[in-house]
């Protein structure tokens, strides 16, 4: 589709979040993206799949700039706090009762990858008051504190745009 992220290995090209994460999982299988037990399994699928399906797609810049060329600027906004804050009502529901430090326990696990850079977008990209979601802002605490998140951050790639808006 033309679009980021894409990993290559080798002679290997993968592209799309969940895929190249699945494919950094299975070749390097420690420490585990999934934790054993399947009901936190199901969450972090679900948290994920809320991110990558429910959210996401809705504040990429290609769709962001269609809504303006079709309506405003006020209408993007919009459109962007709603996909951001309906999907964060439903995260904060999913994971308010198995959270740890990080979304579903006290290790970071798959939920926690597309978590991370989605609340930091939110904060910083779209100015979203974290006040009525304190399950995810405590997860952000705690990611914060990684230096593998840190440095993951899109402001910190050598080829990130001056603004990511």
């Amino acid at each position: 589709m033309g679009a980021v992220p894409a990993l290559v290995d080798g002679d290997v090209v993968v592209s799309d979040s969940l895929a190249i994460i699945m494919y950094l999982d299975e070749k390097y299988p420690d420490p585990p993206l999934l934790p054993r037990d399947l009901h936190k399994r199901a969450v972090n699928y679900q948290a994920a799949s809320i991110v990558f399906s429910g959210i996401q797609p809705y504040q990429n810049t290609p769709v962001a700039r269609y809504i303006v060329e079709k309506t405003n600027a006020e209408e993007k906004t919009a459109w962007v706090n709603n996909a951001i804050t309906k999907g964060f009502t439903a995260l904060e529901d999913l994971l308010v009762s198995c959270t740890g430090k990080y979304a579903t326990g006290d290790e970071v696990y798959l939920a926690d990858l597309f978590l991370a850079p989605q609340i930091h977008a939110a904060i910083n990209r779209f100015q979203i008051n974290m006040e009525p979601y304190p399950t995810l802002a405590k997860c952000y605490e705690s990611y914060n504190d990684l230096p593998a998140f840190q440095n993951a951050v899109p402001e910190k790639q050598p080829d990130a745009p001056a603004s990511t808006s």
